[in-house]
């Protein structure tokens, strides 16, 4: 019988679809302003909120297009799958420098298709089916910090 990696305790209880969208939404956001991955995020059921560090503010088609993106993720039904490793072996696949001091040796990695690989011990959905459509509500930019808003419509 296999052993279960010992990770670190979770202290939060993630709504599974919008924690999985809050990862397409860090990927869209990397690979189209190649800005880190939201450092101060809020999820919750009902709407959710992340901040990123970009230079200027998009503009109302770059929002929109962020949007369309999340959701042309979702649409294709990607499998959303883990699998354990140590920090050596994740951090040529995955941005480590979120992790808490006290990070295990042993990484969950999160991977949503070929969309995104991130560490994380969250819940997530199994396929992005499963999430429903995502929306963005509102967004403001101040002091270099964009601030997205969103929710799922399912």
């Amino acid at each position: 019988m296999e052993q279960q990696p010992q990770l670190n305790d979770h202290n939060k209880q993630e709504y599974p679809p919008m924690h999985t969208a809050e990862h397409l939404l860090n990927a869209t956001m990397v690979k189209t302003f190649g800005c880190p991955r939201s450092r101060n995020a809020h999820i919750e059921k009902k709407k959710s909120k992340c901040d990123y560090e970009l230079p200027t503010c998009p503009t109302e088609e770059q929002i929109h297009a962020i949007e369309e993106k999340v959701n042309e993720a979702i649409d294709r039904h990607l499998p959303v799958t883990c699998e354990f490793m140590t920090h050596e072996e994740a951090q040529s696949i995955v941005d480590l420098s979120k992790l808490p001091e006290n990070a295990s040796e042993t990484l969950r990695i999160v991977r949503i298709g070929d969309y995104d690989a991130c560490a994380c011990i969250g819940q997530h959905v199994e396929n992005t089916s499963e999430i429903g459509l995502f929306k963005i509500i509102s967004y403001d930019y101040a002091d270099g910090k964009l601030r997205l808003r969103f929710k799922l419509i399912k």
